[in-house]
């Protein structure tokens, strides 16, 4: 194997060969998602896309338009909060990789992703792209996805680095947060990320951290990330994040990105070298950025005549690994009369109610949004899931259409963001008495039907990419389009009713103790539909469980409670380390459903907890027996404490694992309970659980 010695002194060698020039076009975008190579040197450029949820469309190289005949339709991917729910570390890495090869089957070198910010709010508008609200369940699997993408020659650039948990302002807020609070909620995963996952390239934040643009920090980039990590990976700035030649110069980051064309007027680009001929700026900063970028291309055999893998996209293989995360990721959080699962033979007649049922997701959320090969939506699966005995009727029963300003369609929303503070609180929507006259004709619509002889009726219904998408947060955890007040209602009519709900964040039910059964799912990629119907009909037996708290309302968040959501220009994190779970257990707040929580259509009994020392590591094992009568997948998870007194307030384990009806075997987990701020000599006590709040065993 290479040594980053070696890689350190081909590229000083390379770079003594170098002109001023040259090594600047290399740290700016030279194209959108280009940097300029040298190419008498055999140095390409460096090329990234966006990819959350699959490989980015391409664009042109200097505006935000789509050139013709491209034929890059891709694998539309589960978001990472549906990965997340999986708990599944393979379908990570299996999901990483799928995408690491799609990224290089398009020609791509770094791929912009995962984005694995603390979920502090329900309310952000990009929680959709993001693991969890914990930071152990988000680095175990973010370090499995880098590695699946870095197996393909592409380089994972784990976003954004650190503390950019809203959209309001993104580009102006400061987040004031202690420091202990800092390493243990929200830099925990990025660390990981670096230490066990070796992203090859880390993206910069938008927000201000200690008085300094994350882009530019000396106590992010080099206090923490360089010199406390020893990161020598690439740093690459969010699409605008870059505010001042002579910081951004000085500072760790590499390669300056923005959404205008105006290439050259970069602030790393000619203003740095008027700096540097002037000798206010030494070259040898521009050698060390420049060091870390052609390490950078050595890792993914850009240089020279290595072999470099070609990658693939949209290959059978692809599509079964986007199915497989999204049956997983499916998580039934009630069912009460045990409903589900439905059985074919005894449906005749099905009534499908909701919008989102026929609704397509992947060409939304920002810069999320993909140009899929195909989606199936839930109306689709279940159809050809149900076969041509069972009559499908369907009915949107409620529109989330709305008036559109023709002024907008030659707005490009990304070169609009740095206009307006990078993103906004999204306006709660005007009364529109045709729209709300509208929606009243479907719900009496769908209302009328419900109270015939069916079978079963579904409502799928929650959120789309209106509400939850970049540069926009939303302003409540309301259900939009009087969807809540239609749920009532047809819950008057059919209480055996199955409420699905799509969304990327939590959001309010308060229709939850009166419906008996409901179904959660996250955008769930282009298989999303079929995977529905396979829990839907017990194919599939569900396994997801929350990654994050679903609370009543918004007031239940430690955010909005006791910290602040969005701000102003400041935003003061003063629940401290109390998110999420660890608020509600905390302070005794009971939520919706709490984090770790998920149902099978089958049961686990759990016994005979032991604890053993093993490599300076603690292992909690314990004994799990499926006590149903089909076959399910159990998350074991472990929560631990310092004082008796405590509630288990922090996961520190967990595993997957799958079990026959009537078989048992030993489950052991290995915890991590030390970070950067762990009390030394601190007595740890263990919980084993199911969830967070369905604890079974103690030692």
């Amino acid at each position: 194997m290479v040594q980053k010695n070696d890689y350190s002194t081909r590229a000083k060698a390379l770079i003594s060969r170098m002109t001023l020039d040259e090594k600047i076009g290399m740290i700016h975008g030279a194209h959108l998602f280009q940097t300029k190579g040298v190419e008498r040197l055999g140095i390409p450029p460096l090329t990234m896309s966006d990819g959350p949820m699959g490989v980015r469309q391409n664009f042109e190289p200097d505006h935000w338009m789509t050139p013709e005949h491209q034929a890059d339709q891709v694998t539309y991917l589960p978001c990472n909060s549906a990965l997340a729910s999986t708990w599944n570390r393979a379908l990570a890495c299996e999901m990483g990789s799928v995408l690491g090869e799609e990224a290089r089957g398009r020609g791509k070198d770094v791929i912009l992703a995962p984005g694995i910010n603390i979920k502090r709010s329900p309310l952000c508008g990009r929680n959709f792209e993001y693991f969890s609200e914990d930071p152990y369940l988000t680095g175990e699997l973010a370090a499995e996805f880098i590695q699946g993408v870095q197996k393909w020659d592409v380089a994972a650039c784990v976003k954004h680095f650190a503390v950019n948990n809203q959209e309001t302002r993104r580009l102006e807020v400061e987040a004031d947060v202690d420091e202990e609070t800092l390493r243990t909620i929200y830099l925990r995963a990025f660390h990981k990320a670096v230490e066990k996952g070796h992203s090859y390239s880390i993206m910069g934040a938008y927000n201000l951290l200690q008085g300094e643009h994350c882009c530019q920090s000396d106590f992010l980039l080099k206090k923490i990330l360089r010199q406390e990590w020893h990161y020598d990976g690439a740093v690459i700035s969010d699409w605008g994040a870059v505010h001042d030649t002579v910081k951004a110069a000085e500072s760790e980051l590499d390669v300056e990105m923005s959404v205008t064309d105006n290439f050259n007027e970069y602030f790393l680009a000619d203003p740095l070298k008027k700096k540097v001929e002037s000798g206010e700026i030494s070259q040898a900063c521009i050698d060390r950025k420049v060091e870390h970028i052609l390490i950078l291309m050595m890792r993914l055999h850009m240089l020279g005549n290595e072999p470099r893998k070609g990658g693939a996209y949209n290959t059978p293989a692809h599509r079964q690994a986007a199915l497989d995360v999204a049956r997983q990721s499916i998580i039934l959080l009630k069912n009460e009369a045990q409903t589900l699962p439905l059985h074919k033979d005894r449906l005749k007649k099905v009534l499908i109610i909701g919008e989102n049922a026929d609704r397509i997701h992947s060409n939304g959320g920002g810069s999320a949004e993909i140009k899929a090969l195909y989606e199936v939506t839930s109306l689709l699966g279940f159809k050809t899931h149900a076969g041509g005995n069972v009559q499908v009727d369907y009915l949107p029963g409620y529109t989330s259409w709305k008036p559109q300003n023709a002024s907008d369609e030659n707005v490009n929303w990304q070169q609009d963001s740095l206009e307006n503070g990078g993103g906004a609180t999204k306006a709660k929507a005007a009364e529109d008495h045709e729209l709300m006259e509208k929606r009243a004709r479907l719900r009496q619509e769908a209302l009328q039907k419900a109270k015939e002889a069916y079978d079963a009726v579904i409502f799928v219904g929650g959120l789309n990419h209106d509400h939850d998408a970049e540069g926009n947060d939303r302003s409540d955890m309301k259900l939009p389009y009087e969807q809540d007040l239609l749920v009532e209602e047809l819950l008057k009519i059919r209480s055996d009713m199955i409420v699905v709900m799509y969304a990327g964040s939590p959001v309010e039910m308060p229709w939850a103790e009166k419906a008996q059964t409901i179904v959660w799912s996250y955008y769930a990629g282009l298989e999303g539909g079929d995977a529905l119907a396979d829990v839907l009909f017990g194919n599939v037996n569900p396994s997801g469980k929350l990654a994050e708290t679903f609370y009543h309302d918004m007031n239940d968040c430690s955010a909005h409670a006791v910290g602040e959501f969005p701000g102003g220009d400041h935003v003061r994190y003063l629940e401290g380390q109390l998110v999420g779970y660890r608020y509600n257990d905390t302070m005794h707040v009971n939520p919706l459903f709490c984090f770790g929580h998920g149902l099978s259509y089958t049961t686990f009994e759990y016994s005979e907890p032991q604890r053993r020392e093993e490599n300076g590591q603690t292992v909690i094992s314990c004994r799990v027996r499926n006590t149903g009568s089909v076959g399910g997948s159990e998350t074991v998870q472990v929560y631990s404490r310092t004082d008796p007194a405590q509630v288990f307030q922090q996961l520190c384990g967990f595993e997957k694992i799958y079990l026959s009806a009537g078989q048992e075997c030993m489950v052991e987990v290995v915890t991590e309970t030390e970070h950067e701020t762990a009390h030394e000599e601190a007595a740890v006590h263990f919980a084993i659980g199911s969830s967070s709040a369905d604890i079974r065993l103690t030692v």
